[in-house]
């Protein structure tokens, strides 16, 4: 097939064949239909739609940027722009020595705070487990909120990263993007 990507709605026919189909598409004997509007991408064994607008599907490692929501005794939930809500262990803020009973968690973080995390473990049966034990990761103090589609973020960041440091040397300021479409400058 010449053509390896297209835009395609719904419904449509992306390709027929021994492929191997990945995100977006369903296997209709040897054809392999779209569910979603986006483009068709045609590999070697596979095929996949990106989607053009939705919501973002968690991916372990992925860097997302999420809002405190609540909090158990053990845990923060945060929105991450998914249909998914995330989990945040205490633990894993508060370090080895975290008590249920002693420490109280809105020492670390309240309803509306922003915390730039990954996600550690995830499938589609429960909600994704999120960690901020890693370089560069914890609670946002400072910047605003932009919201974009997931979808355009690997157009934000550029080849290589080449758009983003464009971007940052030119305003002079620190860009801080998560795969779920959040952005913080």
């Amino acid at each position: 097939m010449d053509n390896k990507r297209k835009y395609v709605i719904p419904g449509d026919l992306v390709t027929t064949g021994p492929f191997r189909p990945e995100q977006n598409v369903i296997l209709d004997g040897n054809k392999i239909i779209s569910t979603t509007i986006g483009i068709s991408e045609i590999y070697d064994d596979s095929v996949k739609v990106i989607p053009l607008t939705g919501k973002y599907i968690p991916k372990i490692n992925d860097l997302v940027i999420g809002k405190v929501i609540s909090h158990t005794s053990l845990s923060w939930e945060l929105d991450i722009n998914s249909c998914y809500v995330g989990f945040l262990p205490a633990q894993d803020v508060f370090g080895r020595d975290f008590s249920a009973h002693a420490d109280e968690l809105t020492s670390k973080l309240k309803s509306g705070d922003l915390v730039a995390a990954r996600i550690a473990n995830f499938d589609r049966t429960r909600d994704p487990l999120i960690t901020i034990s890693d370089r560069d990761l914890g609670k946002i103090d400072s910047g605003d909120l932009v919201k974009i589609s997931p979808s355009k973020v690997p157009r934000l960041i550029g080849k290589r990263g080449t758009m983003i440091q464009t971007i940052e040397m030119a305003t002079n300021a620190a860009i801080t993007i998560g795969q779920n479409g959040w952005v913080v400058v």
